[in-house]
């Protein structure tokens, strides 16, 4: 059974428009709840533990993968949710498979693969995860993909950062122009919250990032100062991690209010009034979305364009390009169960697929495989 006490306008089992296929049930647990654990166990989320966030697994274990920040993402969004009173379950399912379309090698495998994609559809990674869950996840009897209720896969095709852009011809069965849940508009700024934050850390672990350098921003700075007058005399580790914790303690408590005051100010009473409205209504204060910006610019900055960084990414747009180009040019490199694959789909976005799905590991062997003589095949 699912929460007695949920808000007017949350998202709810009962009330989903379903899944694509009929199936019969073991149990009886709520729609959302089996979606989220349908994920928890697909392959493509297992991978997420290989792949990039900012850096590669061999530059160190401390570092965030796609793995655990999908994680981070989801402890934030449940956390909102419950204050809310939105539905945990179906906020955790979007927090989990939010990032199960990303490429090896972060960001440069994406800008890689919509290039090399050019003219066979490109490439967009929530794009990519509605087609694992709807067509690539080969787990159940009688249909392709997890078979996930339609507010679940409208959420992930609706997901929109800085970085994620699907387009509403990507939604065209899920009412385009129409806007998604609160529990699916929660992921946008829990994502946010998460990458900001966890990048200071692996930041400053790095030492990609300077301390002396991040108190140039206000979030920083003031937050800063209320743990020192809290914890006085704390050596500098706990310091920065309590100041990491707060910082991420503050982003939600004001997502919370201002995201009160917006459902107040347009009369939201329903599920339909949420998506009807002309605006989205979970965000931050002016205040804070104006500081939260400064803190992103700093990030992209001294982070995202470190040379180390760029290096990195230099070495992944080479792998990828030339495995895609070999498997272009010989498709028959590819697994036996990809090639069976070219009687639906083009040779192209079998490659794509296959390559989308690569751990960074995986495609830095497969590079060596193909392309180093003596190493074994």
């Amino acid at each position: 059974m699912e929460r007695p006490d949920l808000a007017s306008y949350a998202a709810r089992s009962s009330s989903s428009r379903g899944r694509r296929y009929p199936e019969p049930y073991k149990d009886d647990r709520p729609a959302f709840e089996r979606d989220r654990d349908r994920i928890i166990h697909c392959a493509a989320f297992r991978r997420l533990e290989y792949k990039t966030q900012v850096f590669v697994n061999h530059e160190g274990d401390y570092y965030r993968t796609r793995l655990t920040h999908s994680l981070e993402v989801a402890q934030i969004a449940r956390g909102i949710a419950r204050r809310l009173q939105l539905n945990e379950d179906l906020t955790e399912a979007l927090a989990l498979a939010h990032d199960l379309g990303h490429t090896p090698f972060g960001h440069t495998g994406e800008d890689v693969l919509n290039r090399l994609m050019k003219g066979h559809g490109g490439f967009e990674h929530n794009r990519q995860s509605l087609r694992i869950v709807e067509e690539l996840e080969e787990r159940y009897p009688g249909f392709p993909g997890l078979n996930l209720t339609w507010e679940t896969r409208e959420g992930i095709i609706k997901h929109s950062s800085d970085y994620d852009r699907p387009g509403e011809h990507a939604a065209s069965e899920y009412d385009p122009g129409v806007r998604p849940t609160l529990e699916a508009q929660i992921i946008d700024l829990a994502d946010e919250i998460a990458y900001n934050n966890h990048d200071i850390d692996d930041g400053l672990e790095s030492g990609y990032i300077d301390l002396d350098d991040l108190f140039e921003i206000d979030l920083w700075r003031e937050t800063w100062a209320r743990v020192e007058e809290k914890y006085p005399g704390i050596d500098r580790e706990r310091q920065v991690c309590q100041t990491i914790s707060h910082l991420i303690g503050r982003l939600i408590g004001d997502l919370v209010d201002a995201t009160r005051l917006a459902l107040g100010r347009e009369g939201v009473e329903t599920l339909a009034d949420v998506r009807s409205c002309p605006m989205r209504l979970v965000g931050f204060s002016k205040e804070i979305h104006l500081k939260n910006k400064q803190l992103k610019r700093f990030l992209h900055a001294k982070l995202y364009h470190h040379y180390k960084v760029e290096r990195m990414r230099v070495k992944a747009e080479r792998f990828l390009s030339q495995l895609f180009e070999s498997y272009m040019d010989n498709p028959a490199l590819l697994p036996e169960r990809y090639q069976r694959k070219f009687e639906k789909d083009s040779v192209a976005r079998v490659v794509c697929d296959y390559i989308a799905g690569m751990t960074d590991r995986y495609a830095q062997d497969e590079y060596k495989r193909l392309f180093e003589p003596f190493e074994r095949v």
